[in-house]
Order: C-alpha cells, then sequence, then structure tokens
C-alpha cells in the first residue's frame, strides 16, 4: 500500500507521521521543535519541517502528503516572496484594539453573517489591521498574504523567496482550505468566497490570497505527488478523529476548544461561537476557553501532589464537592469574554474544606467551563451526541468519569495520538484513494 505524510506544524513543534494509506498504521515519526513567542520568522517553521521530515527517515517513498498548522497566524509576503517581518501568531494579542475598531467600523451582526465571525485579536484580519496601524510601512510592501500552513505547503512545493527557492515566488500557487480560510475573519463560509472589502479595510490595499482547494482538490510538488489543501489544527484534529456530525471534540490543552461537525454555517453575533469550516465540506463552529490543563496543574501544585493523585484526590469526593466550587478564570476568561476576571473558591466551610473536595472542585469547573461551550453550541440549534476528548487533561481518570455528568453527553477518550497530523495524513490517503480512518460511529452499538 501507498505511504503518506501527515504533519502537525504546531505552535510549540512540527510533527510527521507517515502512515501507510491502506491500513491506517503509523510507520515512522519524525519531529522537531519551534522557537517561544507569539511572533516568530517563519523561517524557523520551515527549518523545523525540514528537520522533522529527516527525523521520520524523508519523504522519497511518500505517494501524497498533507500539512496541518495552527490557526490565524499572519504571514506578510513582499512582491519577491520574502517575509516581511515575523509572523504574529494567534496568541498575540496586540491586534486586541484593532479588533474592537474593526466591530465599530461595520458592527457585530454585519461581520458574523459575511464571515461567521466576531473579530477578536487571534483572527488574521485583526492583525492586518495593526500591521496598517502600526507599522505602515510594512503593510505597504504586503504583495500576499498567507497563513502557517499555506506558505509552509507552498515552501515544500518548492515555492518561495526569489533568491532561495528552485521555483521563484509564484504567488498564484499559494493554495489552502476551507478551514483555515475561515479562521482569517475576511472568507465567507456560506459561499466559500473572500470578503475583499474586509481585507482591504484591514490592510489598507488589495493582496494576493491563497487558492481555497476543496476537501478533495489537490495540487503537486516537483517529484509529482500529490498535495493535499491542508487543513487548520482543529479541523485536521477532527478529521483524525473521524468526527462526525453529532460529535463534539473537547480538546483539553494549556487552553480548552469546543468544537462540532455541522451541516450548515453557523453566524453568532455574540462572539462566543466562532462559524468555522472543517476539512470535508461541513463547519465547525468552535468554543475556546482559556482555562482548561492549566485548573489542574495549579490545584495539583497548590496540593503538592501529581496529577494521577490528584485524579485519585477527585474521585473520591462526592459529586458537588459539598458545595465547594471553583470558578477557574484563573488567567481572565474568553467564554464568556472576562479578560480581567480572576479564580474564586467558594462555599468553604469546615466540613467541605478538604484536600479532595478542593481536588473535585477544580475538576468540575474545569469541565464547567468547557460545558459552557457545549451549551453554547446547543443554543444554536447544534445537535450534540457525542463527546470526544483529547489534549494532556484528557488522561486524567476524574476528567473521563466526572465530564459527562457535567457535558451531558457520553463521553469516549480516544488513546492518545497526533490527530492533527494523523488528519493530515488522512487527507492525504484519500488522495490515492485511500481513506485510513473508518468512521468510529461504526463501532458504537
Amino acid at each position: 500500500m501507498p505511504l503518506v505524510m501527515g504533519v502537525d506544524s504546531s505552535t510549540q513543534s512540527c510533527k510527521v507521521v507517515i502512515v501507510d494509506a491502506g491500513s491506517g498504521s503509523v510507520v515512522r515519526t519524525g519531529r522537531a521543535a519551534h522557537p517561544d513567542g507569539t511572533s516568530v520568522d517563519p523561517e524557523a517553521w520551515w527549518r523545523a519541517l525540514n528537520a522533522a521530515i529527516a527525523d521520520a527517515g524523508g519523504i522519497d517513498d511518500v505517494s501524497a502528503w498533507a500539512i496541518g498548522g495552527q490557526q490565524h497566524g499572519m504571514v506578510a509576503l513582499d512582491a519577491s516572496g520574502s517575509v516581511i517581518r515575523d509572523a504574529l501568531l494567534w496568541n498575540d494579542t496586540r491586534s486586541a484594539q484593532a479588533a474592537q475598531d474593526l466591530i465599530a467600523e461595520f458592527g457585530a451582526d454585519e461581520l458574523a453573517a459575511r464571515t461567521g465571525l466576531v473579530p477578536v485579536a487571534s483572527f488574521t484580519l485583526t492583525k492586518l489591521r495593526w500591521l496598517r496601524d502600526a507599522e505602515p510601512e510594512n503593510a505597504a510592501r504586503v504583495a500576499a498574504v498567507a497563513l502557517p500552513h499555506d506558505w509552509l505547503t507552498w515552501r515544500l512545493r518548492g515555492y518561495g523567496p526569489a533568491q532561495t527557492s528552485p521555483l521563484g515566488p509564484a504567488m498564484d500557487e499559494l493554495v489552502t482550505d476551507r478551514s483555515d480560510a475561515s479562521g482569517t475573519g475576511y472568507w465567507n463560509p456560506a459561499d466559500g468566497s473572500y470578503d475583499r472589502e474586509l481585507l482591504i479595510a484591514a490592510l489598507g490595499h488589495d493582496a494576493i490570497l491563497p487558492r481555497v482547494l476543496g476537501p478533495d482538490e489537490s495540487v503537486a510538488d516537483p517529484a509529482g505527488r500529490a498535495v493535499g489543501p491542508g487543513a487548520g489544527d482543529n479541523a485536521a484534529a477532527a478529521l483524525g478523529l473521524g468526527a462526525e456530525r453529532g460529535d463534539v471534540v473537547v480538546s483539553i490543552g494549556t487552553s480548552g476548544t469546543v468544537c462540532a461537525i455541522s451541516a450548515a454555517p453557523i453566524a453568532d453575533p455574540s462572539g462566543t461561537v466562532a462559524g468555522f469550516a472543517d476539512a470535508t465540506g461541513n463547519f465547525l463552529p468552535l468554543v475556546a476557553t482559556l482555562n482548561a490543563a492549566r485548573v489542574l496543574d495549579v490545584t495539583a501544585a497548590l496540593l503538592g501532589i501529581g496529577h494521577d493523585e490528584l485524579s485519585d484526590l477527585a474521585l473520591h469526593a462526592s459529586a458537588g464537592a459539598d458545595g465547594l466550587t471553583l470558578l477557574p478564570y484563573f488567567e481572565g476568561e474568553r467564554t464568556p469574554n472576562l479578560p480581567d476576571a480572576t479564580a474564586t473558591l467558594t462555599g468553604m466551610t469546615l466540613a467541605s474544606t478538604t484536600r479532595a473536595n478542593l481536588a473535585r472542585a477544580a475538576v468540575e469547573g474545569m469541565l464547567r467551563g468547557l460545558g459552557a461551550g457545549l451549551d453554547a453550541l446547543r443554543g444554536l440549534g447544534i445537535p450534540l451526541e457525542r463527546a470526544l476528548l483529547i489534549g494532556g487533561g484528557a488522561q486524567s481518570e476524574a476528567v473521563r468519569r466526572i465530564a459527562p455528568a457535567i457535558l451531558g453527553v457520553p463521553v469516549e477518550a480516544p488513546a492518545p495520538g497526533e490527530y492533527v497530523a494523523l488528519g493530515a495524513a488522512r487527507q492525504a490517503a484519500a488522495l490515492t484513494g485511500h481513506p485510513v480512518l473508518r468512521s468510529r460511529r461504526a463501532d458504537r452499538p
């Protein structure tokens, strides 16, 4: 059977999986670190991608490949194909005022209707407005705007700066997919078109944008291999998990995300739910929280124990922790939008203030925050039948056992895996005629 490559170029690192397209088995893997920071020279991602591919044994025997990556990052290119400045990542908040300015100019309802999003600092649209306002000379040089996975796909296909890339700066060869385009703030997921008026309002002028490939479309690399459109990290993870309509993917990492498969585009003027697209032709409404696994980290540290002990303690306490309640807004919160909020512990009595109850309150508080995301999705009419828990926090037995009661749906916790890279591999495998993942729903009674 042919081999395919899937890539996850995340904030922290680049992961590569080489997968047997017929069986879905991972044959070999590679990894390389990314630099810290909220703005990064994209060349660091390019070096890491090449190092991770080498660590995985190269791609001479690979038939197709695709790249998944962190969403929203602004890669600004000049007419020679060179990067103008460090890319602003999704977690760079310097464009928060730009987001407010755009909302004031267009209105939240109008922006949600046109793009499925109400701008926040994460989205590319706001970063371009920041560039226009803070670095007008750099903004004037922008000839094209790409996202991290778009740019890496372009480079691995042989394109790039005129002086260093074999095929040169062919800007018309920039390609992306629906999921990553839907996180920019200047693409309409309902009709699949770029909103040039919003782009110009942000950047100050028009620019070349990557061609949006459909889920089954491909381009080629210099070796003639099929190259998939790639995906944003959340969409790639959903694809790697085999998520379907009725599923909600709950990712419990440093921050938390809750996303579901929807047949119709979602526009939430409140901004709670981001109306992203997925990698299959459906849509991926998503809610993000700031406080997720770190809630468990800080509680374990406070109690002077490890995560396994924290889980055991939580399971020895009764549901509700005898009234002890943790509102875990340790770093403010995004959902609800309370950037200056702090955490609070209430219901403290001599009887309720125990180590076990504190552990239970931490788990329940974190899950309630994620549960608010599920409630927001339900409020938009999205059916939720099953939660798939992934991320580091999902490895806690207490989280897995307590989650169904708080989230209100049956819960599954798939084995830990590089689901973003596996989703990209699944996309690549489909180009060879071998879908690598069978539906999880087929295993359900």
